[in-house]
């Protein structure tokens, strides 16, 4: 049997056992309920035992020490008069190798501090689809990005990073999936087909002076970290292409379903998402700039970055694509790794050792096997992993508790502080990483109880409520600007396609 759903999200607002409770069910509907106090059984914990020694996740029993708290007082006042960034280095004349020209050969053992950067922010874009995701599944709006495009990077303190918004991707699917799509209770809601799946952003002037290339950015959204993907996609491999490549079918689905009867869906994510790439790499070309796709993705998002870099490498001629994913799953089968490969797309997969996802689907039947290959051929039906890969354990991290914490272990945030502190296989994590280790716990309980940083604490203030002029409390009306549109995002679309093709007409010099 398998074991239950677990849910991923960030905008927690339930709270769990970190160490042995394997289930949490729907964990970002119980908003309002307070969380149970009992222990977990003794089943439960002989169950993640029983799991941990299966999957040789490696942990430790937390001691039973009373808590010093002076230490990690003085360490608390230390860092929090630092700046959680290190200043940017100007990384032109190496951006092909940052971006995977040699497969990251000698740059992830030990980690090179300019990849590192990297590596973080193109995780902390795939973080923003979380943060500003609508998990509430009392609210119109459930599954659709809370803020407009033209405000995402501004809301989520994402500026920094020096790159804008350019569109929005919506997914939807045409078999039933495991949570992977949230639905709202209400009967009328913006969507009853669609979710907010991800977006397209494109680096700033400044930005790409420094990393040497106009770098187009695509952030897929994850949803959940199933256990029964082991279940459910086992024998779900379906074709892919024209050759021998085959992939599991649900995601192949939430990447090419379409209905033109949906708002949001009358094009497929494939669709929506090629149209801007495609229209972005175009447009700078004409301006004679070096153009590079990066596309990221956590868990799901991690899985459909991989649909992405081969559709856009199979059709834009001569682009550089990467693909840095997080905790993301098998997709295919050793002739779709192959295929990835001869089109020369570069994929970097950071791994946290006790995370269970990237060993799904797959459990047993995956790459090992390929050591048998003289006597049992080519398997055309067992999972492969694709590209370089950067591991991460939770256990280089003073920071972070022992025990089984799956959802924890899942975490993207979790990935973060460790790649922040990760220098080396043979070394202890950095003194200096400067990511907040707050962050860590937004919508889990990993870090240290001396840490004195709240479980789950990541949420809308109050819940989501506003106190209105009567005094009552009552969920609030979206700023007009917010509310999911398809009439008002292609104007937009449209009057920016205008301004931009002015801006190239004009960098033009006339013809003497």
């Amino acid at each position: 049997m398998a074991l239950s759903t677990m849910i991923y999200n960030h905008l927690p607002t339930t709270q769990y056992s970190s160490m042995t409770k394997l289930s949490v069910v729907h964990a970002h509907k119980q908003a309002l309920l307070d969380p149970p106090k009992a222990k977990p059984s003794n089943s439960a914990s002989h169950l993640a035992e029983s799991l941990s020694q299966l999957l040789h996740l490696h942990l430790e029993t937390p001691p039973r020490t009373q808590l010093h708290h002076s230490i990690w007082d003085s360490f608390s006042e230390e860092k929090h008069s630092t700046p959680t960034t290190s200043p940017k280095e100007v990384i032109a004349n190496k951006w092909r190798e940052i971006h995977g020209s040699s497969d990251w050969d000698n740059l992830l053992d030990p980690l090179h501090p300019w990849l590192r950067r990297e590596v973080v922010k193109y995780g902390e874009f795939a973080q923003a689809t979380y943060d500003a995701f609508d998990f509430d599944s009392f609210s119109e709006y459930c599954g659709s990005c809370r803020y407009n495009r033209k405000h995402l990077f501004e809301k989520l303190d994402l500026t920094r990073n020096g790159y804008k918004v350019t569109n929005y991707i919506y997914a939807m699917s045409h078999i039933d999936m495991p949570q992977w799509l949230e639905r709202s209770h209400l009967a009328d809601t913006w969507s009853k087909d669609s979710n907010w799946m991800g977006y397209v952003a494109v680096s700033d002037d400044e930005e790409t002076r420094r990393i040497g290339r106009r770098d187009i950015v695509v952030a897929w959204r994850g949803t959940v970290a199933p256990s029964e993907w082991y279940e459910d996609m086992q024998r779900k491999l379906e074709p892919f292409g024209q050759r021998d490549a085959k992939v599991e079918r649900g995601f192949q689905s939430l990447y090419t379903s379409k209905n033109q009867s949906t708002r949001y869906n009358k094009t497929s994510a494939s669709e929506q998402v090629m149209k801007e790439v495609t229209r972005l790499v175009e447009m700078y070309r004409e301006k004679g700039e070096q153009v590079s796709l990066t596309i990221t993705g956590h868990s799901l998002g991690g899985a459909l970055a991989l649909f992405n870099a081969h559709e856009a490498a199979s059709t834009i001629p001569n682009l550089p694509v990467s693909v840095i994913s997080f905790g993301a799953p098998r997709v295919g089968n050793v002739a779709f790794r192959d295929e990835l490969h001869q089109l020369g797309v570069k994929t970097l997969r950071v791994v946290v050792k006790q995370d269970m996802v990237p060993r799904m689907p797959g459990l047993v039947f995956n790459e090992g096997l390929q050591k048998f290959e003289d006597i049992t051929g080519t398997l055309e039906w067992v999972y492969t992993h694709v590209g370089a890969e950067l591991k991460l354990d939770v256990r280089s991290s003073p920071y972070l508790k022992r025990g089984l914490n799956l959802v924890g272990f899942h975490s993207l945030e979790t990935y973060l502080h460790l790649v922040d502190g990760f220098h080396s296989t043979t070394t202890s994590f950095r003194s200096d990483a400067r990511r907040d280790v707050a962050l860590v716990n937004k919508a889990c309980d990993m870090l240290v109880d001396e840490l004195r940083i709240p479980r789950c604490w990541y949420q809308l203030a109050n819940k989501g409520l506003v106190c209105n002029g009567h005094g009552r409390w009552v969920k609030p009306k979206r700023d007009p600007e917010d509310i999911p549109s398809p009439a008002r995002e292609k104007s937009v679309d449209a009057f920016v396609d205008r301004m931009q093709t002015q801006d190239v007409l004009e960098s033009v010099p006339y013809a003497v």
